[in-house]
């Protein structure tokens, strides 16, 4: 592993059920992320994903790329364009600095309306990396 490597991208289909799931496996039940109807009253057009689902992926998407011995440190994003049932996000990495063991990756997750997630994931690196 460089300073400059792409990690693979990442296709994810963000179905109804994922958002649901990852709302109900957080404890998040907020009505904007399972109730669709109320979601429009809130001036959204559909239930959308929450942060911790979009977190929980962000890591997946590392640790698949690692292998089983990496360890996330820290997972520094944000959110910008909502996750809606129907969209697929994609996500990207770059690694942009190295010490030792440790990487930082860049990581950006994008749908059709831009960029959802965006930020720094800090991992040591296990055997194989």
């Amino acid at each position: 592993m460089n300073v400059g490597d792409a990690l693979p991208p990442l296709e994810i289909p963000v179905t109804r059920t994922l958002i649901v799931a990852g709302a109900i496996a957080s404890r998040d039940y907020q009505d904007v992320h399972h109730d669709a109807e109320l979601a429009r009253e809130k001036g959204s057009p559909d239930i959308f994903m929450n942060i911790l689902t979009t977190n929980g992926l962000v890591g997946r998407y590392i640790t698949d790329h690692l292998g089983p011995h990496a360890v996330l440190r820290k997972v520094a994003i944000r959110l910008g364009a909502p996750n809606y049932p129907g969209d697929t996000m994609t996500l990207t990495g770059t690694v942009t600095a190295l010490d030792g063991d440790t990487a930082e990756i860049r990581v950006t997750g994008a749908n059709r309306l831009g960029h959802h997630v965006t930020g720094i994931v800090t991992v040591t690196l296990g055997a194989g990396a």
